[in-house]
């Protein structure tokens, strides 16, 4: 069983940055792969970008790419997303998600409960 606490959402202009952040009980942490995920109003949830149980593999989507970072600390187990150049687009609740594997999108079986990003233009 895994708990994810999500932190570090909130408003910011366009252009700006963010970083989430989503702290993991249990001393499993580094067994899973992790991902964030996004539901904007009236859209489905999406993966925003996917890490490995070591770190070593990331996954972006195209979106994103070249904006925001994955990354984990499996000694603090934490997982974290670093976002810059942001757009009012990027605008959505953002979820923390853990699962058997960061690639398949139903590996995803402990969730987050979210924390909300808005980028005003």
């Amino acid at each position: 069983q895994v708990q994810l606490v999500e932190s570090g959402g909130g408003l910011v202009q366009a252009g700006g940055s963010l970083r989430l952040s989503c702290a993991a009980s249990g001393r499993t942490f580094s067994r899973y792969g992790m991902g964030w995920f996004r539901q904007a109003p009236g859209k489905e949830r999406e993966l925003v970008a996917g890490i490995s149980s070591s770190g070593s593999g990331t996954y972006y989507t195209d979106s994103v790419k070249g904006r925001f970072t994955i990354s984990r600390d499996n000694a603090k187990n934490t997982v974290y997303l670093q976002m810059s150049s942001l757009k009012p687009e990027d605008t959505a609740v953002y979820y923390c998600a853990a699962g058997t594997s960061a690639a398949v999108l139903t590996s995803y079986a402990y969730w987050g409960q979210g924390t909300q990003v808005t980028v005003s233009s």
